[in-house]
């Protein structure tokens, strides 16, 4: 393959010194100059990043005139994580929000923000009525459920009286809470033994804990999951009941019902679910959990049970046995029909998702979006059970959609014979990432959306009646016109004067010939024609299966990287999502093909149609995939990127390795046709893993790594680093102990900044400015 930029190849990754014959004393970084980041009232630096409130997701009452959002912000005087809660007006949105601070409220004036008492630890927060508020807090042996009530008018939100104890759990690590007013059923998960027995819970973890040893044996896998040594407790869902007396007290069962007791279900799924991965309605839980005859490791297959939520029954599948994995399930308001998110593949985790539909009255099962060729994410009926809402990916967006529900078929089927009203999504939302859809009484849905220039905050659509009557008849052009209404801002004035980018989408043919879109981020005080002005920032997403994405991040935000003076591309290539599930399988047993045809392609666009860059002072970055896809970069010179200085983040050194040392085994063995010792898969590593092109390797790179990440082990950029160290390519490696496959402690995210621009600036900054 020839490429043009001839001086952008080879030229441009020559070793600093022999590789062959490194001398130990001389393998060091240049000399570093004194670096420290652009800051200022202007400028959105690091530290502003991780500063700033993360509001979460938005979550109204049964009312649907007050939604609890939960909030945290990081203070660097006291190297903490502050936890509060802000109740939002949805029907006035001249009422200002108001704060509640998340832990035991003292029982002072509660008129203003509540003033705290200071424990470590913080727990669930979640409506119980529709002006009450529960609030878990978590002690020494046991937590505690307090009643919080809120009064709320045209003018003012405010609390009323002192925080209420409701009743005591047997634990401390209760979570995910739903509560159903109908049957007064509180449902929750919990950690717990074989056995089941929440009760016994701190017993058996003292019998743990005074062992006589620290040993763990398995059996089984996981050995290990995402950051944790799997031990003997696992998840599961109990209920309980909570009451509300004609006084207005609130009461706590004593008994709590364990659902799947002797089942071998575990649900929430770990180590990422929570409450998506069950609902409840007045008679029943409806749950997914992983197969329970499979092996977990190498297989994705999940099935969705339904149980009695007084757990009086034994659980019913409600899948067919032929299924992949399954997520979100939920029900309708009438609690007649259940619908969750379906794969088809077991041991493709990032397969197309459709929409079943399981009749509980006619005993039908039914796939709704059998032929849409997009992902959806999160579900909702509407009240009226006619509707089904849902997020989906869309072209580097995530978009609301609307969908009417069919008339049930007489028996169940894949492939339902539909009017084209029902298999056609219409959406509602054209921007930006929407997230935590809820629909309201009188016609309203209220979700949550971020971007590129702005954390999470919370929206509502109403006259969604006008709405569903159009797509009803047919008239998708109708819902063209909608326009969310905003109800919170809650980083306006952080963000006030830092004039962050929007990003712009650019397209260009890619492999096979296919359309190709990337983000680009333009720096602040960018001009149209300043030749070779700009550094510029290569920006590698992982998954592979993953996307950038119009929406905010707290780890690899790109106005970061912007406002540090980089023009900053962010590439969807084969195997990014949002583009059709053919673009999204493309990449596997590809790794090191059609990607890097697409990158290689959008690298020259980009060039080209913004000659203001400076291509003498291009830098590289990815994590995970893109971790992977940089230590790719290295040993292949003549793609012709002549990168300056990479950023390995958490990425694949030697492919085969990790086929055998990663926790998700599954994973491996689609991406790379079997398992690691058979012969198509070593094929692959031979020809696409990163290790077996070392002898090319040259570009300045910086390696960051945690060490409790088991989904890509540490040593993978251990090994890089020593072998850059041994070719006498400068490097540096940044180990997080404490960090798993992300940066998340505040202070580490700080400092993970600091390494990467310092080491970018020693290789581009401005004091290597083309004149």
């Amino acid at each position: 393959m020839r490429f043009p930029f001839a001086l952008l190849g080879l030229a441009t990754q020559i070793p600093l010194q022999p590789p062959s014959q490194p001398t130990p004393h001389t393998m060091t970084t240049p000399n570093q100059r004194d670096f420290a980041f652009k800051e200022g009232p202007d400028t959105f630096s690091p530290k502003d990043l991780v500063g700033l409130g993360r509001p979460g997701t938005a979550v109204a009452n049964v009312a649907g005139d007050l939604a609890i959002i939960p909030f945290s912000k990081y203070s660097f005087e006291e190297k903490k994580n502050k936890h509060s809660v802000f109740v939002v007006a949805l029907e006035s949105p001249d009422v200002k929000p108001f704060e509640i601070h998340v832990r035991l409220l003292d029982n002072v004036g509660l008129t203003r923000p509540l003033t705290v008492r200071q424990l470590e630890k913080t727990g669930d927060v979640f409506w119980i009525d529709s002006r009450t508020i529960a609030n878990v807090v978590a002690g020494d042996e046991h937590s505690e459920i307090y009643a919080v009530e809120i009064q709320y008018d045209v003018a003012s939100i405010e609390t009323v009286g002192s925080s209420k104890l409701i009743g005591k759990l047997p634990t401390t690590t209760a979570t995910n809470f739903r509560f159903n007013a109908k049957s007064s059923r509180l449902v929750f998960s919990d950690k717990v033994y074989a056995n089941g027995n929440l009760s016994t819970v701190n017993e058996q973890d003292k019998a743990w804990e005074e062992r006589g040893n620290t040993a763990y044996v398995y059996d089984t896998t996981y050995v290990r999951h995402w950051d944790t040594w799997q031990g003997l407790k696992r998840p599961q869902l109990f209920s309980t009941r909570l009451s509300l007396d004609p006084d207005r007290n609130w009461h706590l069962g004593e008994h709590f019902n364990a659902l799947l007791k002797d089942t071998k279900h575990y649900s929430p799924v770990e180590p990422f679910g929570g409450l998506d991965d069950f609902d409840v309605s007045e008679t029943y839980i409806v749950y997914t959990t992983k197969d329970p005859e499979l092996p977990e490791a190498w297989h994705t297959k999940q099935n969705v049970y339904i149980v009695d939520v007084g757990g009086n029954s034994r659980p019913r599948e409600l899948t067919s046995g032929k299924q992949g994995a399954t997520h979100s399930p939920v029900f309708n308001t009438a609690g007649t029909k259940v619908a969750w998110l379906e794969m088809d593949k077991d041991g493709y985790e990032s397969d197309r998702s459709k929409i079943v539909i399981y009749d509980l009255v006619k005993d039908v099962r039914f796939t709704l979006t059998q032929d849409w060729d997009r992902s959806p994410d999160a579900l909702a009926f509407n009240k009226d059970d006619n509707f089904i809402y849902f997020t989906a990916g869309d072209h580097a967006k995530v978009k609301v959609f609307a969908l009417p529900v069919p008339p049930t078929p007489h028996q169940s089927t894949t492939h339902p014979i539909l009017d084209t009203k029902y298999t056609a999504p219409v959406g509602l939302t054209h921007h930006h990432a929407a997230s935590g859809i809820q629909t309201l009484f009188n016609n309203r849905i209220l979700f949550t959306q971020s971007s590129f220039t702005s954390p999470n905050d919370a929206f509502i659509i109403g006259n969604l009646d006008q709405v569903e009557a159009a797509i009803a008849e047919g008239n998708t052009a109708a819902t063209a016109g909608i326009k969310p209404d905003r109800l919170t801002h809650f980083a306006k004035e952080a963000l006030e004067g830092k004039d962050l980018s929007e990003g712009e989408e650019i397209w260009f043919k890619g492999a096979l010939g296919k359309d190709v879109q990337a983000w680009i981020l333009k720096p602040k005080g960018w001009k149209a024609g300043e030749r070779k002005k700009w550094p510029v920032v290569f920006v590698i997403h992982g998954g592979p299966q993953s996307a950038w994405e119009d929406q905010w991040s707290n780890r690899w935000n790109p106005n970061v990287f912007a406002q540090q003076g980089y023009f900053v591309i962010l590439p969807n290539p084969t195997g990014s999502t949002t583009f059709g599930q053919e673009f999204t399988d493309g990449i596997a047993e590809d790794w090191g093909g059609k990607p890097f045809v697409d990158m290689i392609a959008g690298w020259k666009y980009a060039l080209e149609k913004f000659p203001e860059i400076d291509p003498d002072r291009a830098v590289a970055a990815g994590a995970s995939w893109g971790g992977y896809a940089i230590n790719w970069i290295q040993g292949h010179p003549e793609f012709g990127f002549g990168f300056k200085a990479l950023v390995c983040h958490d990425g694949v050194f030697d492919s085969n390795y990790n086929g055998y040392s990663t926790d998700e085994l599954f994973f491996f063995n689609h991406e790379w046709g079997g398992r690691p010792w058979e012969p198509k898969s070593k094929k692959l590593s031979e020809l696409y893993s990163p290790a077996n092109y070392v002898n090319k390797w040259s570009t300045p790179q910086l390696l960051i790594h945690g060490s409790k990440d088991y989904r890509l082990p540490e040593t993978e950029s251990i090994g890089a680093y020593h072998a850059l160290k041994q070719l006498g390519v400068p490097s540096r490696l940044v180990i997080f102990p404490d960090e798993n496959h992300w940066v998340l402690n505040h202070g580490n995210s700080l400092k993970w900044h600091y390494e990467v621009f310092r080491w970018f600036d020693q290789f581009v900054g401005d004091h290597l400015e083309t004149a």
